[in-house]
């Protein structure tokens, strides 16, 4: 995760899944895809595409933009001006998990190791055809597991996650493949930029934390 915190910018694909639990035990699947652009120090663009959702992150160092195009409604906030900042505000303000954050906040590996109390290395396996070391880790004080993939070789990149609610009926997991990965993306210059259309109607966000509010 230290490899990854030092590129300037990079762009990443993946496939996630989220099990939910329904009142009679039974788990149920639902699968999005994320592509996601960062260029550090404050930019990021995301589109998350699935099951239940349609959505786009637009982020370029001032203001974060969320656009549900399958609802036809998009918000827009003043936010901090570093990336981290922006991710740390949206979870705690607006209590908004932006896509790929596990992957992309500077400090990933720390808020990843919150609360573990035990490690195992489980060896080598393949993921997209690389060799990955599988590592697990539990950190029953938070109620989770959580199991991650990392690539051997001169760009450690994590390859996959799976995380475990164990104070959850059922422990539903949520999993994240990563099935591209570009450190030297061809990043378009007004991709990080929101222009409004008639497409979507403009809302407000709810704030959870209104204090924390940029402006």
């Amino acid at each position: 995760m230290n490899y990854l915190s030092r590129q300037e910018s990079f762009s990443l694909l993946t496939t996630t899944t989220i099990e939910t639990v329904l009142h009679s035990g039974q788990k149920i699947q639902f699968d999005n895809v994320i592509a996601a652009t960062v260029q550090r120090p404050n930019k990021f663009h995301a589109q998350r595409l699935g099951d239940l959702v349609d959505q786009t992150f637009f982020y370029d160092g001032q203001s974060l933009t969320l656009q549900d195009a399958r609802a036809g409604y998009h918000a827009t906030l003043a936010a901090p001006d570093t990336l981290d900042g922006m991710l740390d505000f949206a979870r705690d303000t607006l209590d908004i998990v932006a896509p790929a954050q596990d992957f992309i906040h500077q400090d990933a590996f720390k808020i990843l190791m919150d609360g573990v109390d035990s490690a195992i290395h489980l060896g080598a396996t393949y993921v997209e055809g690389e060799i990955c070391d599988h590592l697990a880790f539990s950190a029953p004080q938070n109620g989770t597991d959580w199991q991650i993939w990392i690539q051997r070789g001169e760009q450690p990149l994590p390859r996959r996650i799976v995380i475990t609610s164990r104070d959850i009926l059922s422990a539903p997991q949520f999993a994240v493949h990563i099935k591209e990965w570009n450190l030297a993306p061809e990043i378009a210059d007004d991709l990080f930029e929101f222009n409004a259309s008639d497409a979507t109607t403009e809302i407000e966000f709810i704030l959870v934390n209104p204090g924390e509010s940029q402006e």
